[in-house]
This record gives structure tokens, sequence and C-alpha cells, in this order.
């Protein structure tokens, strides 16, 4: 890399769903379960379940069939109807982090676009301070990473507006 040349240490993506703001974090933080593919677990076990703890120093975690718990990120912010942010305690080598030193962070931004439209702005920043091969992090920014976990919120927030 030349000294003139910068690495990109974020990904972003963005969505627009066709409920307010309000709704768009409740369905969001209370919904994550529908919201994290089960193929994407660090335990040994399926997962039986995902559940977000509404509250700034809570975590994320997931619970194996077997009862197993993998706590996988943390609540850095909470605040309803507009942020949240968590931290990525997961490494490059798809293991737990437990040095926060070496964590990055997801912020998700809910942000009003008319009574009944949100649009969520993610970014997931800090990569580098994961250390050697946070590099392959920025593939997070396509495919089955955070796109797929926004169409999955969209998908459930219709759900929600259909009262299912």
């Amino acid at each position: 890399m030349s000294s003139t040349s910068q690495a990109v240490t974020s990904v972003q993506a963005d969505i627009v769903v066709d409920v307010g703001q309000e709704n768009a974090f409740r369905v969001f933080t209370e919904r994550f379960d529908e919201i994290k593919p089960r193929e994407h677990n660090l335990l040994a076990t399926p997962i039986e379940r995902t559940v977000l703890e509404p509250r700034a120093d809570g975590t994320v975690y997931d619970v194996g069939s077997d009862g197993s718990r993998c706590t996988w990120a943390r609540v850095l912010a909470y605040e309803p109807s507009e942020r949240l942010v968590l931290s990525w305690d997961i490494s490059p080598r798809w293991q737990l982090e437990t040095d926060p030193g070496h964590a990055s962070e997801v912020e998700l931004r809910f942000i009003a676009d008319g009574a009944e439209r949100t649009r969520v702005a993610l970014e997931h920043r800090h990569l580098d301070r994961h250390g050697e091969g946070w590099e392959s992090f920025t593939s997070l920014g396509a495919g089955s990473g955070w796109p797929l976990y926004l169409e999955r919120f969209r998908a459930a927030t219709r759900r929600d507006a259909a009262g299912d």
C-alpha cells in the first residue's frame, strides 16, 4: 500500500422500510431473532434462537439447541427509536474475540423518511481493530453479510405490519 492510499476500515449498507421510525427500531431490536440467519453460527450445535438484550450494556447471543450460549456482541448504545450500536466480538478467524480492544462496531441509525417510511443506515466501522486478517471483514458489506440482514429486517417489518 502506498503512503497516499488509505485502507477502507468500514462498510456501509442501508435500506428503506415502509414503517415509521419507532416501529422500525422496535422490529429490529425485538425481532432480531428473525433477522439474524441461523447459518451464521459459532456454536457447535444448531441455533435455537438469537437474543438482543434491549439496553445499553446488554448483549447479543445465540442459544443452541442443546442450551449452549454464544455471546458475540455487546450493546454499546441503545437509543430508541434512533440509534443502536453493537460491538462485533468476532475475530477474522470466525471465533469469539474476548479483547474489547480488538472489536469493531456496528451502528444502525433509524432516520424518519415521512410518517410511514424509515431509512436504516448501517455502518460497520473500525474493522482494523481486529488485527491481522481484518480486511476479510470488508466482505460483510455485500452478499450474505449486512445486506442479507437488512433484507431480512425488511421482511420482518412487512410481517409486523401485516400482524404476523
